[in-house]
This record gives structure tokens, sequence and C-alpha cells, in this order.
């Protein structure tokens, strides 16, 4: 799969060197779906953090996160996000982002499948 992805980004290179304003190139399959969904994401303005990227901005955790950046900012004071100052600058390992996420998601199910329950047994559901 990495050789495959290795010859597309040569591809893709190879193509943008060229200038103007469009682009033709062949890529597999798998690059292709791989670019729409990075396309989409775009496009309904979500943020696309690189996985090759060690560190986010509190802005760019948030957007992770689908908080905002002051609550970003809440859990690094209360140590739920590590974090480290490059001048006044903050960065957050995406580890700790992924991990406070995973944290949360274990911490929610319970509540979640009591609502869930909840709402069945109120006939609430559809």
């Amino acid at each position: 799969m990495s050789d495959l992805l290795a010859r597309d980004a040569a591809a893709l290179h190879r193509a943008l060197e060229q200038g103007g304003d469009e682009v033709r190139v062949s890529v597999s399959r798998s690059t292709a779906e791989l670019l729409a969904q990075l396309m989409d994401a775009r496009a309904q303005g979500r943020l696309v953090v690189s996985q090759n990227e060690d560190e986010a901005t509190p802005a760019q955790a948030a957007a992770m996160l689908g908080v905002s950046r002051p609550q970003v900012r809440r859990l690094m004071d209360q140590g739920a996000l590590e974090f480290r100052k490059v001048g006044t600058h903050h960065r957050i390992p995406v580890v700790s982002i992924q991990a406070f996420r995973a944290a949360e998601r274990s911490r929610r199910a319970p509540a979640l499948a009591e609502l869930a329950d909840l709402q069945n047994e109120l006939g609430l559901t559809e």
C-alpha cells in the first residue's frame, strides 16, 4: 500500500511542478478515495490535520475535539490535555488529543446507553 501511495504522491508532485490552474494526473482508486475524503472535509469547513504532525495548536485541537478554543485552554489548565509552550504559543501533542477523545467516549458510553434505554421505555424512538 505504501508503494502505491508513494507512486501516486510522486505523480501528483510531477503534475504540480508543471504549473497552470488545472492538474491532470492518474492515481490509484485508494488515493482518489483519500483525496475525496480530504476535499469533503475541507468543503464542510472541517479542519484537516495531517497525521504526520505531532502537535496541534489550541485552535486545531478545538476543531479535532469539536469544542471551542477557550474550552481547550481550560482542559489544558486542568491537566486533561498535555501541552508545551514554544515561546508564547501552546502546542498540544496529537496523541494527547486522541487519548482525551478516547477517554471521553468511554466515560460517556454508559450515560448514552442509559439515555437510549430511557428513550425506548418512553417510546420516543421511531
